[in-house]
Formats: structure tokens, C-alpha cells, sequence
């Protein structure tokens, strides 16, 4: 269905302004009856429309949604009277169209997963089968609960990451443009000047002054040299299939955030698997959803090439021991919960001890980043302006007393 741009008026006379996916404008009118609104303009847009930055939806109204549906769920109310009261309470515009969408559906016959999986931008693959899975099985309240503490772990491994990467992206800028200033303007005077005096210029100052003369001359080139790297990378990794096979086998060899992508990738999994297993979907159609949840296309390649071996006949630790990419702890959990037949609770394991490995590992890099970059960045400063000072003693130490 094409997405409609609205303005319409609530029951108190305020404007509201949303985006709603309808059949054509008759329909759009209805749905907005139902919401309480009376529609003024409209605007259709693509078929393929993706909310804006300001509508798009985050973790937290997921979590807030996931939250919500426990609750329904688990105190026996109507889903859709309890939808109705989250939609009416939501003050997000693209969260509430989306939440009206669903009513939509739901009022129309489809069961829940069936209305979530038609917004696969909001509720990603493995949410929608989690869902079904708990319709399946009648645990939808444990499903929710789940999917909150798992949306809530994103939220703050997130956060944290973001921490950890403002404060070297602040210095690098400042320091940056420090030493590029000292570089461009205030070395070459300096110099200038104490070169007219006939001081011998020792070797640091001679190959500063030689970067400095390079970086003035052809800045152009140095400016095509960052550049190039910085637009075109970024560009081959998101729109080459094997640029973005090289970037994340890339992240795991790198020598400190690789270890933390293994385990992000690796502690999505086995939630994913635990969470499914336990609300009764086939560990085959567990691993499609761990595969698509790792975030990484190694990780995801070897989920996928265990799955295979194991629709063949072989054993689940076997399995994945073979393909010869998963830590010890993960293939020794797997042997255990094929053993005793506890799967899930063996794989919560694994998720609790990387889910802390993980924040311990983010907060670790911060206190140690922090001292290193200061200490190289104070280095870099430092040459350079000893690199300018020596002369300048030099001369002092020759004026006659």
C-alpha cells in the first residue's frame, strides 16, 4: 500500500500531522476517522517510503512496546483494546501510524505476527519470528520479555560504544587542526626568521621543515589522500556485497574492537537461539534467525554452513566445531546443552558471560584509550614544538654576554 502524507484536526480543534499507509484517500480518511481525526490535506508518497530521522523508530519505543504487550499478554486484556491504548498514549507520529497500521490488520483478520511482519523496518526478522513462535507455543508474555531485555542490552552496548568513540573523534579533531595550523602557519615563520640568522638548523627542524613545505605545496594532494579513503571506503562497503564482506572479516582482526565485535555478534546468536529454542521453533529455522540477528557476514556464513551440516545429519556441536570459527565457551555450552537436553539454559550462559565481556571490554578500551591517545597526540605536539625550539637555543646560546 503507498504512504500518505496528512494534516488533520483532532476532536479539541489541534492540527496533527503524520504518515499513514492506506488503499488510496478514501481510505486514509477512514483510518484517520477511527484514530479520532478529521482529514484536511493529504500528500501520497513512494510505496517505498522510509520515515525521517524525527520519525523513525528507535530501541526505546520497542522497548516501550515490548513492555506494553507483556503486560497485555500476561493480565489477559484484548490485544486490541491494548493496543488502542498504547497507540492513543504514543507521541511519536511514525511509532503511532505504525501502531495504527497494526490495528488495521488486526481488525482485519491477520494475527499479530502477520501485522508485524508487513513493517520489516521497524520489526526486524527475528522479532517477527519470535512472536509467532510465542503465538505458536502460548508464551507471547516471555517472548516480549525477551525481546525487552535483549532491545535494552543493544540500547546500552550502544550507548556505550558512542561514549567510546565521541571522545577520540573530539581530540583527533582538535589536536588535528592544532597541528595543522602549527604546520601551515606558525612553523614556516619561525623558521623563516631563524634561518635569516644563520643558525645551523638541526635534524628534527630540517625534516619538520621539510613537512611543512610538502603540506603548503601540494595540500591538494595530502586533502585528496583523506579524502578519497574517507568517501569512497565507506561508499564500496555499503553498496558492494563484497565490500562488505571485507569490512566485517576486517572488524574481527582488528587487534581490540575485533574481540568486541565477535562477542556482540556471538552473544546476539545464542539469545536468539535460547529465545527461539525455548519457545519451541526447530533448531533449523533458530539458526536462520541467528543468522540473520549476528550483524556480521563471517559469523552469519558460518552459522549458515553448521545449519547446512546439521540438515545433513550431523550433530549440533560437531557441527559448528567444524566450521572452526566459534571460541571454546560456545562450542563447550553446545556440547553441553545437546547433552542434557537444556539448550536454552546453556546458551543463556554463553549470552550472560559475553553480554558482560562486552561492557566490561567497551569500558575497559575507554579508560584505556583515553591516557593512550592523550600520550601519542602529546607526543606528536610536543616534537613539533621542540622541533621549532631547538634553534631558537641555539641562537640564544651563541649571543655574545
Amino acid at each position: 500500500m503507498p504512504f500518505f502524507d496528512y494534516r488533520a484536526i483532532d476532536q479539541t480543534g489541534r492540527s496533527v500531522k503524520g504518515t499513514l499507509s492506506a488503499v488510496n484517500d478514501i481510505d486514509l480518511e477512514l483510518r484517520l476517522k477511527r484514530m479520532g481525526l478529521d482529514l484536511i490535506t493529504l500528500a501520497e508518497l513512494s510505496r517505498q517510503y522510509a520515515p525521517s530521522g524525527r520519525e523513525r523508530v528507535t530501541r526505546r519505543d520497542l522497548v516501550t512496546f515490548c513492555i506494553h504487550m507483556r503486560y497485555i499478554t500476561r493480565a489477559g486484556i484484548p490485544l486490541l483494546e491494548g493496543l488502542r491504548d498504547l497507540r492513543d498514549s504514543m507521541e511519536k507520529p511514525g511509532f503511532r501510524d505504525v501502531l495504527t497500521a497494526l490495528l488495521e490488520d488486526l481488525e482485519g483478520g491477520k494475527v499479530l505476527s502477520q501485522a508485524l511482519a508487513a513493517h520489516p523496518a521497524v520489526f526486524g526478522a527475528v522479532f517477527v519470528h519470535s512472536v509467532r513462535a510465542g503465538e505458536q507455543t502460548g508464551l507471547l508474555d516471555a517472548v516480549f520479555d525477551r525481546l525487552a531485555e535483549s532491545l535494552k542490552w543493544q540500547e546500552e552496548v550502544a550507548s556505550k560504544a558512542k561514549r567510546l568513540m565521541i571522545y577520540p573523534a573530539m581530540v583527533l579533531t582538535v589536536v588535528g587542526a592544532a597541528i595543522i595550523f602549527l604546520l601551515v602557519y606558525l612553523v614556516p615563520q619561525v623558521l623563516s626568521l631563524v634561518e635569516t640568522m644563520g643558525v645551523v638548523l638541526p635534524l628534527p627542524t630540517l625534516i619538520l621543515m621539510a613537512i611543512s613545505n610538502a603540506l603548503r605545496s601540494y595540500w591538494l594532494v595530502f586533502l585528496l589522500l583523506i579524502l578519497i579513503p574517507a568517501i569512497g571506503l565507506p561508499l564500496w562497503v555499503q553498496q558492494s556485497e563484497a565490500g562488505r564482506e571485507w569490512w566485517d572479516r576486517t572488524q574481527l582482526r582488528l587487534p581490540i574492537i575485533g574481540p568486541v565485535v565477535q562477542k556482540i555478534a556471538l552473544s546476539r546468536f545464542t539469545s536468539t537461539l535460547a529465545m527461539m529454542y525455548r519457545s519451541g521453533v526447530t533448531v533449523l529455522d533458530a539458526l536462520r534467525a541467528g543468522e540473520m540477528v549476528a550483524g556480521n557476514r563471517v559469523i552469519a556464513g558460518g552459522i549458515r554452513r553448521a545449519a547446512q551440516q546439521i540438515a545433513d545429519g550431523r550433530g549440533l556441536s560437531e557441527s559448528f566445531q567444524s566450521v572452526a570459527l566459534f571460541p571454546p565457551l560456545v562450542l563447550r555450552m553446545l556440547r553441553v546443552g545437546e547433552t542434557t537436553g537444556a539448550l536454552d539454559e546453556a546458551l543463556d550462559n554463553v549470552t550472560y558471560f559475553y553480554n558482560r565481556e562486552v561492557l566490561d571490554s567497551i569500558e575497559n578500551g575507554l579508560r584505556v584509550l583515553e591516557p593512550l591517545l592523550t600520550a601519542i597526540l602529546g607526543l606528536l605536539l610536543g616534537g613539533i614544538l621542540v622541533s621549532v625550539l631547538l634553534p631558537i637555543y641555539d641562537l640564544i646560546g651563541n649571543l655574545p654576554l
